[in-house]
This record gives C-alpha cells, structure tokens and sequence, in this order.
C-alpha cells in the first residue's frame, strides 16, 4: 500500500468548482500512479479555510467513490499560506514502490511543491 498526495486550487468557494476540481485531481492522481478505483483504500480531504461550500469528500462521492472511507478536515490557517487550496492524502493498493509514486498539484498548488516539477 501506498500514500499518494494531491492538491489543487480553485478560483472561488463555488460548490461546482470544488466538485471540478477534485474530480479532475482525482483523475490526474489515479491515472499518474496507474491505480483503478478498486485500489482506493481510503482518502483524507482538507480545504482551506475560505473553502466552505462543498466537502472535498461529497465531491469524491460523486466521482464514485462511495465505498471508499473518506475524511474532510481543515487545513491550519496559517498567514501567507495559499487560498482556496484543496488537498488530499489517497491511500491505495499498488505494487509501485515508494519512489515511483507520482504526487499531483495542479492548478496554482504547483507552487506547493516546486520540487516535484520537471524542468
């Protein structure tokens, strides 16, 4: 089992944006890392304090994911930290080793982790 990491940003607290951006990270994650749905142990959602409109979660319900455990929680609001972010912490099945897991940030969440980008 594996830990796989995402986030994303939207550009308003809108329940349609949140639903978007989590299935589009969600895509991007699960096909990145060559994981099916099946695979999907359980899932932990955070959003950012400005980002009250929908649960991460419900949007993961959506998706399809509905016997999957999931969590919502919210993240610190730490001063200077990056608006309307959405992240996740996907735990699933695979046989890929610790340092093939591919970690996805899209959106303006790329300058989260600048280190994971290609040059």
């Amino acid at each position: 089992m594996r830990a796989v990491r995402g986030a994303t940003t939207v550009v308003a607290d809108e329940p349609s944006l949140i639903r978007e951006a989590v299935t589009e990270l969600l895509d991007a994650m699960l096909n990145d890392n060559d994981i099916v749905p099946a695979d999907v142990v359980s899932a932990i959602f955070t959003a950012t304090p400005d980002l009250v409109s929908e649960f991460p979660a419900h949007a993961a319900r959506l998706y399809g994911w509905s016997d999957v455990p999931l969590l919502c929680a919210q993240e610190l609001p730490v001063a200077g930290a990056l608006p309307r972010c959405l992240r996740v912490l996907v735990h699933a099945e695979t046989r890929r080793q610790r340092h093939e897991t591919r970690h996805v940030y899209l959106r303006d969440a790329v300058l989260l982790r600048q280190d994971l980008l290609s040059d």
